[in-house]
């Protein structure tokens, strides 16, 4: 194994761009039992001094000029943080997040413990969930996964991982 340049530590979080918080929030803490940590927001750019470049805080901070936005921090029961964020200006390009083959596309992967029970939950609750992906050999076999897409297209896989 090769010495990193960078002293790493562990993962803090991972963070995606929502339509709107509050039903993404309130969705997650129900179904994947989420607790929210924090909100703030909205942040408006034009209310915040500029830095000594003339930038705005948004594009001094995140690259986007003249952003309005506000985030929440959720926690899984794990410990895992995901953290939210909405634009209410610049609108960006795209309404949906982005399909598995683009480039900067994500999902998140949740290790469970009955891949069919909770996919029939995530069915009852508005997702889109994909067939079963199964292998008998190689590096995963003896695993489950299925992805499914939440109500507002973000990708997820289901993962279930047999003793071994």
């Amino acid at each position: 194994m090769s010495k990193a340049l960078i002293s790493f530590r562990r993962i803090d979080h991972v963070s995606w761009t929502v339509a709107a918080i509050e039903p993404v929030v309130e969705f997650y803490s129900r179904v994947f039992g989420v607790t929210p940590l924090y909100a703030m927001g909205p942040l408006d750019a034009a209310d915040i001094p500029r830095d000594a470049q003339g930038r705005d805080w948004t594009e001094a901070h995140l690259g986007v000029p003249g952003g309005r936005l506000s985030l929440a921090m959720l926690q899984f029961p794990d410990g895992f943080r995901l953290e939210l964020f909405e634009y209410g200006k610049p609108a960006g390009a795209s309404t949906a997040p982005l399909p598995c083959n683009e480039i900067g596309s994500h999902h998140l992967g949740i290790e469970v413990d009955d891949l069919e029970q909770a996919a029939s939950v995530l069915l009852e609750n508005g997702c889109t969930v994909y067939e079963r992906i199964a292998l008998d050999e190689g590096p995963t076999a003896g695993s489950s996964f299925r992805y499914f897409r939440d109500p507002w297209g973000n990708i997820f896989e289901l993962c279930q991982h047999t003793q071994r």
